[in-house]
């Protein structure tokens, strides 16, 4: 009796011994519960929702910018394209090559760019996705594209009866003698002398006659043909000829 007694007071003594470390494990148990439950929610963000992955998106990494340009030349004699046409792949973004075939706009690494040119095969180029420089040039080599069309003959009649009526009803010209004779014609010559300015030898006769009458009467008064006969006929013969008729 006196031994169960001593073992129960022992068991007291030691509980009451260990009670000031009880504050101490409680903080020590709730510390490793947050650390617990907060790395819990970490896994939880970072996992896809869907646990299998068949329908989560790969983890891509940010694609930096890059200043791409270079010059578009022809495969067979290295002479530039001018004007070809570069755009990026499944996007509406690119540029136009000048007269040099020189380019150069903004991509992303990992973009395909498309090159295509008139007379010339599509070619493509996909820009690196492990640069170092934020740069990259290119030497982009365009194959001729060369079609061979077949023979297409043209008529200016819808069938052959049509070529035959108006082969029949043709009026050939008059050749080369006979329209320089038309054109000679003494009337047709007379009429259009008389339409015509005057050239330049007959504006300096013209000038000179003028500045010799003014030299014949210097110092004294031109005469007035007024009162002279002759002026008078000669009119008088040009009237009746119509020569002062309007000329159409």
């Amino acid at each position: 009796m006196h031994f169960k007694i001593a073992c129960a007071f022992r068991s007291f003594a030691a509980m009451f011994s260990f009670f000031p470390y009880v504050p101490v494990l409680v903080l020590l148990a709730c510390s490793m519960l947050s650390k617990a439950q907060s790395g819990l929610v970490n896994s939880t963000d970072s996992t896809p929702a869907n646990s299998s992955g068949l329908f989560s998106d790969p983890i891509k990494k940010d694609l930096l910018l890059v200043q791409f340009s270079g010059v578009v030349v022809s495969g067979h004699n290295l002479e530039p394209v001018p004007f070809t046409h570069i755009i990026v792949k499944d996007t509406h973004r690119g540029t136009a090559a000048d007269v040099f075939g020189y380019f150069s706009f903004v991509a992303k690494e990992g973009d395909t760019i498309l090159f295509s040119a008139l007379g010339f095969q599509p070619s493509e180029f996909r820009i690196p996705d492990s640069l170092s420089d934020k740069r990259y040039s290119l030497i982009q080599m365009m194959q001729s594209d060369t079609i061979l069309l077949k023979e297409a003959v043209i008529y200016p009649w819808p069938s052959k009866e049509d070529f035959t009526r108006a082969f029949l009803a043709l009026e050939l010209p008059d050749d080369d003698l006979q329209r320089a004779r038309r054109n000679l014609e003494r009337e047709k010559m007379h009429k259009q002398s008389r339409n015509l300015p005057m050239d330049g030898t007959e504006n300096f006769r013209h000038a000179m006659q003028q500045q010799q009458s003014q030299l014949y009467y210097a110092g004294q008064a031109p005469p007035n043909h007024l009162l002279n006969p002759l002026a008078w006929a000669s009119f008088i013969e040009a009237w009746k000829n119509g020569d002062f008729k309007k000329q159409e």
